[in-house]
């Protein structure tokens, strides 16, 4: 049997609180900046929402696009055109035939804001008024397609859709269609648009947004004692994936390896994780093995992190028996709050850079570190291992029990 193909990223793209593309959002997560603020938007009062701040682009699409594709796209695919275009340049634009290509672009929500602004053109204007491209523009599927337009991607345009696993998950399928030799090239990743008055109500209902109205950025604070519920974020993160032989082959310059992929369910309740832990950790063990690696070799983990009361610490517990005490932790949720389906790729890119850099970025807002939390988390920038080869894992989960694990390690 012929060994599959090594996975190296050679490409990363992202539009985020941070920042509107990686430079920018990886200067300020090591410089500790929140990207947390008050909504300035009518509805928000109009509406009478329990939680008035959220983590908005720090750039907004429409500075970026075109009007005409503004139009013609929602908001989570005008976020994920943005970041597909940075990784394809990032990674030098490969000369790649179309049908060695592939694009893996998750959501967990999709087009939310189509959808509910079709609903209310119904409503109020009659079924006449309602747009023609309504459908495209609300499919979830409508990121990775336009996409695969945009590049020519022809060997499988594909939209895993596991809720705040979904970024995370879609890489992971992008490493396995190169590794099983249906692409030599991927460029995979998540997006999500969910600041609108529905989901922001819908999760405040749940208890699962913080209501430190009076201070948004210091709101999202994964592992500390007074955390109350994670801040809803927006943006996308894409990596471009390409077998090492080929990267190799064209001279490009190669971030990170993709190494382990590990895939779980809880197979426990529709929306909190199974209190024992135990699929995260399974993931994290199956990602290991994938990866060839021991527990030994992880030198840091970016946490999936959310900062709310209940999954920060089964998180926790599940690093700490998979790994031991010797792996620095990273909750960068505490700066760009949750985007939902686009914060698995967006943490990937994350851990990608810090392995490239040996840095791991810091978790703001920790001053009271929770009783029994005996994970070592990273408060401020912290160096990794001078020296030798590093790998790291980022954790990323979702409602209904989604658990994905996905190993870099040093190119």
């Amino acid at each position: 049997m012929s060994t599959p193909p090594t996975v190296v990223v050679t490409g990363v793209g992202a539009t985020t609180p941070l920042g509107g593309d990686v430079p920018s959002t990886w200067r300020a997560a090591l410089a500790g900046t929140s990207g947390a603020r008050t909504l300035p938007y009518d509805w928000v009062t109009q509406y009478e929402l329990p939680v008035t701040f959220g983590a908005p682009l720090a750039v907004p699409a429409a500075d970026v696009l075109p009007v005409p594709q503004q139009r013609r796209m929602d908001p989570s695919a005008q976020f994920a055109m943005i970041a597909a275009r940075e990784a394809w340049a990032d990674a030098g634009t490969p000369e790649v035939d179309g049908e060695r290509l592939g694009a893996v672009v998750a959501s967990g929500i999709g087009g939310v804001w189509t959808l509910l602004s079709a609903w209310d053109t119904v409503k109020e204007r009659g079924a006449r008024r309602v747009l023609p491209l309504t459908v495209p523009m609300l499919m979830p599927n409508s990121p990775a397609a336009y996409v695969s337009i945009e590049l020519g991607a022809k060997a499988g345009s594909h939209t895993p859709v596991s809720a705040c696993a979904s970024g995370a998950e879609a890489i992971g399928y992008g490493v396995e269609m190169i590794r099983t030799g249906r692409a030599d090239v991927v460029v995979a990743g998540g997006t999500e648009a969910a600041i609108h008055a529905l989901p922001m109500a819908a999760f405040a209902k749940m208890q699962a947004l913080s209501t430190r109205n009076d201070d948004p950025a210091a709101a999202s604070r994964p592992y500390d004692a007074d955390r109350d519920g994670f801040v809803l974020g927006e943006g996308a993160g894409l990596v471009v994936l390409e077998s090492e032989e080929h990267a190799r082959a064209r001279g490009a310059r190669v971030y990170a390896r993709l190494a382990g992929v590990g895939m779980t369910s809880d197979a426990y309740d529709i929306a909190p994780p199974d209190p024992s832990g135990a699929g995260q950790e399974r993931a994290m063990r199956l990602a290991l093995q994938d990866a060839g690696l021991s527990p030994a070799d992880i030198a840091h983990v970016n946490a999936h992190a959310t900062s709310t009361p209940a999954g920060d610490g089964v998180e926790a517990a599940a690093i700490h028996r998979t790994l031991g005490d010797g792996v620095v932790v990273s909750g960068t949720k505490s700066m760009t709050g949750h985007l939902l389906g686009g914060a698995g790729a967006l943490e990937t890119i994350f851990t990608i850079l810090a392995v490239q850099n040996r840095t791991a970025p810091p978790t703001i807002n920790v001053d009271r570190l929770d009783d029994g939390i005996e994970i070592d988390v990273a408060t401020s920038a912290r160096e990794l291992r001078a020296t030798g080869d590093l790998a790291a894992i980022n954790n990323a989960f979702g409602f209904g029990g989604h658990n994905v694990a996905l190993v870099a390690t040093s190119a």
